[in-house]
């Protein structure tokens, strides 16, 4: 991969098959499954409150979020940046690809002596159909000591890779564990 134009590696993610594991839940009322997500992913206004903590502060509190839903993964939610403290953020030089919405800038939280490192990222300049969210801040539930959606502790996406929150509103299988590789 490290060899192809960012053009090529935005083409081969974008056909990169997705399986769907043998055993998808079934949502029960109020609920949605992941697996019901399209390719590519949604953006959705949240109309709940949305929190994120580090260090016993709330780094993020909003209730003008919005979320990413894709195929087999956990919600993710972003943060208008006039809601996020940002004199807690530095960022970094780290980035990633999203074949859907562009480059992705990551960002260390420091808070009380605390630190953790890309914690948050963000999209400067989203490609097309992502553009609501250029420049708002996403928190990896598995960095930040808690998240919250309305007053709903989420849980990490498995696997540490992918940043999406787990409320008790979505069912699965969630991709990121070893072997969701091809979902």
């Amino acid at each position: 991969m490290a060899d192809r134009t960012t053009e090529e590696q935005i083409t081969y993610w974008r056909a990169f098959p997705r399986e769907r594991p043998a055993k998808v839940e079934t949502p029960g009322p109020g609920q949605e499954s992941v697996w019901d997500y399209p390719r590519p992913p949604r953006l959705d206004p949240v109309s709940s409150r949305l929190r994120v903590e580090f260090a016993g502060v709330t780094v993020a509190e909003t209730a003008r979020g919005m979320r990413v839903c894709e195929t087999a993964g956990a919600p993710v939610y972003y943060f208008p940046p006039e809601d996020v403290k940002r004199a807690f953020l530095r960022p970094m030089s780290h980035t990633t690809l999203c074949e859907w919405k562009g480059e992705a800038s990551y960002w260390t939280l420091s808070v009380r002596g605390r630190e953790a490192q890309a914690v948050a990222w963000c999209y400067p300049s989203p490609f097309q159909g992502f553009e609501a969210i250029a420049g708002w801040f996403a928190f990896h539930a598995g960095r930040a000591d808690a998240c919250y959606v309305g007053g709903e502790r989420a849980t990490p996406q498995p696997g540490g890779y992918y940043g999406g929150w787990i409320t008790s509103n979505v069912v699965g299988p969630f991709k990121g564990k070893p072997g969701t590789e091809r979902w």
